[in-house]
């Protein structure tokens, strides 16, 4: 008999409440967006990416010899709400590797999903509200495979400017750096969602800052969560607890 494609799942329900993870399932269980959605994404796709392409970067040569450091795959990190210039920080600055990130196989997922594929990201179905094991996994090994791999260490749904411990998994397994990201907005709009997502002006100018965190320090010790946040904190100009 021939056996059916997996995938992985967490619409299915969660068999342990210590596995957050990825659930293998077949491939007709995971949601997806078709038809006439796809169309209406596709276009919102095109906006965004030609929004994007309006915006006036800038960096200093300090913050861009950090943001192009391709050598080796690395962890991406910035906070939920400056998730609109992602593309562009990956089109612009990382543009020898591609990048992935963990998206829910709900039906909620399956519209992000598609959307990162659109604009050149890839997106890897399971819990994006945990980093259990499982899901941890599927992302270290995409980073074995050479992938840069996107997080978003206080989403999907918060607490704002919170770092999950167990986002620092992905790094700690492969020894990989983290390269955390600062962007400031000159002109934006901040909507009235969980995290006060920035929705930057077109043609506005947008202020990069960067940071580069090891996996261990020079004394072999873990870089911890509370590094993780304030570092961020230090390279966003609004205050952390906003």
């Amino acid at each position: 008999m021939r056996a059916r494609r997996l995938k992985f799942n967490l619409a299915a329900p969660v068999p342990s409440a210590h596995n957050g993870g990825l659930q293998a399932q077949p491939t007709d269980s995971i949601n997806e967006v078709q038809g006439g959605r796809r169309f209406v994404l596709w276009l919102l796709a095109l906006l965004v990416r030609a929004w994007g392409r309006t915006l006036r970067f800038r960096a200093d040569e300090e913050t861009l010899r950090r943001l192009t450091k391709s050598d080796t795959p690395a962890a991406i990190v910035l906070w939920h709400n400056r998730l609109f210039v992602s593309a562009e920080i990956f089109r612009r600055y990382r543009t020898q590797r591609r990048v992935c990130g963990l998206v829910s196989a709900s039906k909620d997922g399956a519209w992000l999903a598609a959307f990162y594929r659109m604009i050149g990201l890839l997106p890897v179905r399971g819990s994006s509200n945990s980093f259990g094991r499982e899901a941890g996994r599927a992302l270290i090994e995409k980073m074995r495979e050479g992938l840069d791999v996107g997080i978003t260490p206080d989403g999907p749904r918060g607490p704002m400017y919170a770092v999950e411990p167990g986002v620092l998994v992905v790094t700690r397994r492969n020894n990989a750096p983290m390269i955390l990201i600062g962007a400031e907005f000159h002109h934006a709009k901040r909507l009235r969602s969980w995290d006060r997502f920035y929705l930057p002006w077109p043609f506005t100018r947008v202020t990069m800052r960067c940071t580069v965190l090891p996996a261990k320090d020079a004394d072999g010790n873990k870089v911890d969560a509370a590094a993780v946040r304030a570092a961020l904190a230090a390279i966003n100009p609004d205050p952390p607890d906003a």
